[in-house]
C-alpha cells in the first residue's frame, strides 16, 4: 500500500516532531489537535527548526518552503477521511488512546493503517477497540524526533505482515532506523532504560551518592552522553513514573517497583525540566 497522506494526532513535542519529519520526507501531513494554541505553537516551532536547518545549510530554502506547504494544521478528526496512515501521539493514557482509535476506525478509509507512538502501552489492547486489528501497529519515535534515528515498530497480536512492511518501508523513507519489537510492557527501549533510571533514583533515595555524582559516574564511567537523572528530568518524572507503573503492573515483578522518591517528586509537582524543577532546577 502506498502511503501518501498522513495525520499526526497531538501537537505536543513528539507530535510536532513526527509531523515535521513526515513532511520533510514528502508526505502530505495533517497535524491534528483540539487546542488551536498548541497547533499554532507547533507550527511556529517547526518553522523555526526548518529555518535553522537552512541557516546551517542542511536543507535549502526551497526544501523548507515545500515542507511547510505539506503541513496542514487540523482541529477536526474528520480530516483523517483522506489519510492512508494516522499516527497517534496523545497523552500516555489507555482510556484516551482507545477513544481516539475507536473514533479513527469509523472515520478513516478501510485501507488506512492506525499507528500509536505509545512508549509502553500494549498495542494489542489498543487494536482491540477497532475492526481492523491487523492494521494497528506501534511506531515509537525517540525524542527529539528530528534528531533521533531509532523507531521501535511494535507488532500487536494481530498486526499483519503487510502492515509491518508498509511501516518499515516508511520508517526507512523518513531516514530512521526501524527495529522490530513484539508487544511486551515497555517494549525494548523503556524496559531497559526506565529500570536504570529508577535504580539511579534509588541510589539518591538511599543516600548512596548525590544527584550530580550519580550522573557523573554514568557519564564518565559508562560513557553515557548524559546522566540518568538529567535524562529523567528531560523525559519528565511523571512520564518516568507512569512507565515504571506500566512495567510493574505488566510483569508483576518487584524489580520494576517505582522508587518512593520518584513518587514524592511527582506529587510535589517536580516533574523535571518542563516544570522548572526535578532532580535539578531550571530557569523558567
Amino acid at each position: 500500500m502506498a502511503i501518501k497522506n498522513v495525520m499526526v494526532i497531538g501537537a505536543g513535542q513528539m507530535g510536532e516532531g513526527i509531523a515535521q519529519v513526515c513532511a520533510q520526507s514528502g508526505y502530505n501531513v495533517f497535524l491534528n489537535d483540539m487546542n488551536e494554541q498548541a497547533l499554532e505553537k507547533a507550527m511556529k516551532n517547526m518553522e523555526k527548526r526548518l529555518t535553522r536547518a537552512v541557516e546551517k545549510e542542511r536543507i535549502t530554502e526551497s526544501d523548507k518552503t515545500d515542507t511547510l506547504n505539506r503541513l496542514h494544521p487540523s482541529t477536526k478528526l474528520t480530516d483523517a477521511e483522506s489519510c492512508d496512515l494516522v499516527i497517534e501521539a496523545v497523552v500516555e493514557n489507555m482510556e484516551v488512546k482507545t477513544k481516539v482509535f475507536s473514533d479513527l476506525d469509523k472515520i478513516t478509509p478501510k485501507h488506512a493503517i492506525l499507528a500509536s507512538n505509545t512508549s509502553s502501552l500494549p498495542i494489542t489492547e489498543i487494536a482491540a477497540v477497532t475492526n481492523r486489528p491487523e492494521q494497528v501497529i506501534g511506531m515509537h519515535f525517540m525524542n527529539p524526533v528530528p534528531v533521533m534515528k531509532l523507531v521501535e515498530i511494535i507488532r500487536g497480536l494481530q498486526t499483519s505482515d503487510e502492515t509491518y512492511q508498509a511501516i518499515e518501508e516508511m520508517t526507512n523513507k523518513l531516514s530512521k532506523v526501524p527495529v522490530e519489537v513484539n508487544d511486551f510492557p515497555g517494549f525494548v527501549a523503556n524496559r531497559v532504560l526506565m529500570p536504570m533510571i529508577n535504580e539511579a533514583i534509588y541510589t539518591v533515595y538511599e543516600g548512596v551518592s548525590s544527584v550530580e555524582d550519580v550522573d557523573t559516574v554514568m557519564k564518565l564511567g559508562m560513557n553515557h552522553p548524559m546522566g540518568p537523572l538529567t535524562l529523567a528530568d528531560f523525559i519528565g518524572l511523571d512520564t518516568c513514573l507512569y512507565i515504571m507503573e506500566v512495567l510493574y503492573e505488566g510483569f508483576g515483578d518487584s524489580k520494576y517497583r517505582p522508587c518512593p522518591l520518584l513518587r514524592k517528586y511527582v506529587k510535589a509537582g517536580w516533574l523535571g525540566k518542563k516544570s522548572g524543577r526535578g532532580f535539578y532546577q531550571y530557569e523558567s
